[in-house]
């Protein structure tokens, strides 16, 4: 029965991934809430976030929420990305898991966006002096996952996603699921599937809405209120596989990984992870899209990204680890996107 078990969640992984439906590149731009697709994580994106299967710790939250089920005590990390380095926006994140019960997990993380500031202007005042536009953007995230047998892995994660830029704001919500799929003698052979980004349409509301004009022939002015289009979330389905070669106290991880967007072109990723005693570890991805069909190039990434860890044993059983992180991604026209982080799990 637990081969059978087996062979039928791994049919159904493989028979999501040939349902997805293509991307949407004809569609490219006319999602709102475009930070739901920036990975904001040091480790996971240093090998282009491939990493779907086997993922763990506080990244899982972005990645592949069903991860965080892998966490055994208490888990916090913290992260900093320099995006499009020249551009002058900063994204922090902070994360924290906490074991609950034999088999359950519970997330909370927090990612803010800083676009910087710049001169306000508008039509009666072309030249500025009226303050700064000063834009920013939260994700709230609140997620659960459980090991539900020793091969499986599940979790949900609701999110809170708001921006503000002057007197405009919006606020939605969305929801993440996940699950891992793991076998082999050393457990070395892992399956992955998430759907991210789920929810309703969200729109722009405040007063930046309303304008005031003067009523032609009536001698007096009336305030008039105009509503926003509503966008949609940047939905997304991933679908990945990784396999670890271990040698003595080495091991070398290799991971593919397919992401269907609806309103991008398809991504896929390969990466390749080489770690020393799990005390170095060094890896590297690359990302490309699906071109057949759309040539034109929609996308400032390159697709080339790379990173290195280190984790410090704080403890003589090495239960409780310290972690440096860093990571590069590859770009066009900026400087690339800059990732440094650290952990510290208990």
């Amino acid at each position: 029965m637990r081969y059978l078990n087996k062979i039928a969640i791994t049919a159904c992984l493989l028979a999501a991934g040939l349902s997805v439906e293509a991307g949407n590149p004809q569609r490219a731009g006319s999602a709102g809430a475009p930070e739901l697709l920036i990975n904001p994580w040091a480790r996971a994106s240093g090998w282009g976030g491939v990493n779907i299967a086997g993922v763990t710790g506080v990244e899982a939250t972005f990645i592949n929420i069903a991860g965080i089920a892998s966490t055994e005590g208490t888990e916090v990390t913290f992260s900093n990305t320099q995006w499009l380095v020249g551009g002058n926006i900063n994204v922090n994140a902070a994360g924290f898991n906490q074991a609950v019960g034999s088999n359950g997990v519970l997330s909370a993380n927090f990612v803010s966006f800083d676009y910087g500031s710049w001169e306000r202007t508008t039509v009666d005042n072309p030249d500025g002096g009226i303050g700064e536009i000063s834009p920013s953007t939260a994700i709230i995230g609140l997620g659960y996952a459980q090991r539900f047998i020793k091969s499986i892995r599940g979790g949900v994660n609701l999110k809170i996603y708001t921006t503000s830029m002057v007197d405009m704001t919006v606020t939605s919500a969305s929801v993440d699921a996940g699950v891992q799929y793991v076998t082999g003698k050393r457990e070395q052979v892992k399956f992955g599937i998430t759907l991210r980004n789920i929810g309703p349409a969200a729109r722009y509301d405040g007063e930046g809405q309303s304008i005031t004009l003067v009523v032609p022939n009536g001698g007096y002015a009336q305030e008039y209120n105009e509503r926003s289009e509503s966008f949609e979330l940047p939905t997304t389905l991933s679908i990945g596989g990784s396999y670890d070669f271990e040698f003595e106290e080495q091991r070398l991880t290799v991971a593919g990984a397919f992401q269907s967007n609806s309103f991008e072109k398809d991504l896929y990723t390969a990466g390749v992870e080489y770690s020393f005693k799990e005390l170095l570890s060094l890896r590297a991805g690359y990302s490309f899209w699906d071109n057949r069909d759309y040539e034109v190039t929609t996308t400032v990434f390159t697709g080339f990204s790379a990173g290195v860890s280190l984790d410090l044993a704080m403890s003589k059983n090495n239960d409780n680890k310290f972690g440096l992180d860093y990571s590069y991604r590859s770009t066009s026209f900026f400087d690339g996107v800059h990732s440094i982080g650290v952990s510290i799990s208990l």
